[in-house]
């Protein structure tokens, strides 16, 4: 199992609010009681932080608010000393504005060398008043922002897919391709056991800059040439002894699109996004199984299974709304939702996840069953999808929420003890309920569960191997059931009413309790048969 780290809100070891590296090694015991193989951190290195550090500013440096580099180095060996491997992001779409590179783009002017590491470009329009496409950003609004001449009059406009501050790289510079293989090496050589890709389909842009038109290729998504990026770096991967890993965050529809990115010289995993959008409901979620089981044998690689992220709204509150999906462009304020309908789908769905053939990802706190954070003051807001959206987007900020630790105490736990910072983000006050403490000793907890759901999949040889069948013998359309080798069985129950397990020895792990020969619903539960 990899888990996920957002280091602002994980735990806080020098007080002043704000999660840090030395607040993951005081740490390290729990994620090893709970059972984890690898630890993913979302950008570390130096950042203005516009974009929580997907705005990366030295990829060799870690921001001042986190540490240094040798207590990151100390981290990544103290974590492999209790056999948890390190993964780190590297985000070669952009970089941050404050990078070396672009701040001597700008200095350099129109037609410079510094200048085609990037994408400037002049405007449209009588006076090049107008962007050069009228492509829509991710973050909402457009991907161009004008420059001023040293003069003062108005200069080119530059590319950026996401926020002004993260200016896209031009791929069809040497220079690029050189110093993302370098930063590779700087990791690797470090002891980082792999890396995560962020918006691993978009860095090679077609020159021309059309507008996007589907039917002829997307003009800066999942283009053909970027493959040959990740063969480089499959290339650097495997020059090490013991060879590091690729996993790409790659968000397509189109399974077979995804699974070129799978094959043998490329990624080792990417992200399954399409398990994690569907609603709670046996078709749907039995549909993306299938489908992402199918895409993934061809390539010889395994799937993954995650059910949220950094980016994503919690589980807990997702599967208690009426529409359970995950849509970005569906995301707003005011949305209803059953948190207690909510909690016990996200159980189920954990055992669903863990029972899964391939790698399982938790985003700390889903462990806790923390739910999203949706009433937090708009002045504390810092993500960037809120504010280029005008506000109709409330963001992520929902979901990084720093984590409780202890039913009290400074940040309940999140902060060392006698410290009064406020944590960067504000946690609700009943934040205590969810804390590692009082979830350890409770046999119903979402930890507890997680903790014995974990155990189990180190300790079943059927979990460990690839095997996998439907159990066609349950009758309903509301349950999904499947065997994994001969004698394990996962059963889910995502309808209205009690369904009868099938013939079985023992229930091994259930995330209700089971009610004689009967599963309630959304409930779910591992059976020996």
């Amino acid at each position: 199992m990899i888990y996920q780290i957002y280091p602002r809100s994980f735990a806080d070891g020098n007080g002043d609010g704000v999660g840090d590296l030395a607040g993951v090694r005081s740490r390290l015991r729990y994620l090893a009681s709970l059972g984890v193989d690898a630890i993913w951190f979302t950008p570390w290195y130096a950042s203005p932080l516009a974009d929580g550090g997907y705005d990366v500013a030295d990829y060799r440096a870690i921001d001042p608010a986190f540490g240094d580099l040798a207590e990151a180095e100390a981290l990544i060996a103290e974590a492999a000393g209790i056999g948890i491997r390190t993964i780190v992001d590297v985000v070669p779409n952009h970089v941050s504005d404050q990078h070396e590179w672009f701040q001597a783009a700008l200095a350099a002017g129109p037609g410079s060398p510094e200048r085609e590491r990037f994408w400037f470009r002049p405007g449209r329009g009588e006076h090049g008043e107008l962007p050069p496409t009228d492509w829509v950003s991710s973050f909402s609004g457009g991907t161009w922002t004008r420059t001023t001449n040293p003069d003062g009059t108005p200069g080119e406009w530059y590319l950026h897919l996401f926020a002004p501050q993260q200016p896209d790289l031009n791929w069809n510079h040497p220079d690029v391709w050189r110093e993302h293989e370098d930063v590779l090496r700087f990791w690797f050589d470090r002891g980082v056991a792999g890396i995560r890709i962020d918006s691993a389909t978009m860095p090679v842009k077609d020159p021309a800059f059309p507008e996007v038109d589907e039917t002829s290729g997307h003009p800066f998504v999942d283009r053909d040439e970027v493959h040959e990026i990740y063969r480089r770096w499959r290339a650097v991967a495997n020059s090490y002894a013991e060879p590091r890993v690729l996993i790409g965050e790659v968000w397509l529809a189109d399974q077979q699109r995804f699974a070129q990115y799978l094959r043998p010289d490329e990624m080792h995993t990417a992200f399954n996004f399409d398990f994690m959008m569907r609603p709670w409901d046996a078709r749907t979620l039995r549909s993306s199984i299938q489908s992402t089981l199918d895409a993934h044998r061809p390539v010889g690689a395994p799937a993954t299974w995650v059910l949220s992220n950094h980016d994503v709204t919690r589980p807990v509150t997702r599967y208690g709304r009426q529409d359970s999906s995950f849509g970005f462009e569906a995301r707003r304020f005011g949305i209803a939702t059953d948190l207690v309908k909510g909690h016990r789908r996200a159980r189920a769905a954990a055992l669903l996840t863990g029972a899964l053939p391939g790698s399982l990802y938790v985003y700390q706190g889903d462990e806790l069953g923390l739910p999203e954070v949706e009433d937090l003051p708009l002045e504390v807001l810092q993500d960037p999808m809120y504010f280029r959206s005008d506000g109709r987007d409330p963001g992520r900020d929902g979901c990084r929420v720093p984590i409780p630790w202890s039913p009290d105490g400074s940040g309940f736990g999140f902060s060392p003890e006698g410290t009064d910072a406020p944590t960067w983000l504000p946690q609700p006050a009943d934040w205590g309920r969810y804390c590692v403490e009082a979830q350890d000793d409770d046999p119903d907890s979402m930890l507890t569960l997680y903790r014995a759901a974990l155990t189990l999949r180190r300790s079943e040889a059927a979990l460990r191997g690839e095997e996998f069948a439907w159990l066609d013998t349950m009758d309903s359309a509301d349950v999904i059931a499947f065997r994994r080798g001969a004698d394990f069985a996962c059963v889910v129950n995502l309808g209205e009413a009690p369904v009868l397990l099938p013939p079985h020895t023992a229930v091994l792990l259930s995330s209700q309790p089971v009610n004689g020969h009967l599963l309630d619903p959304d409930a779910a539960a591992w059976l020996r048969v």
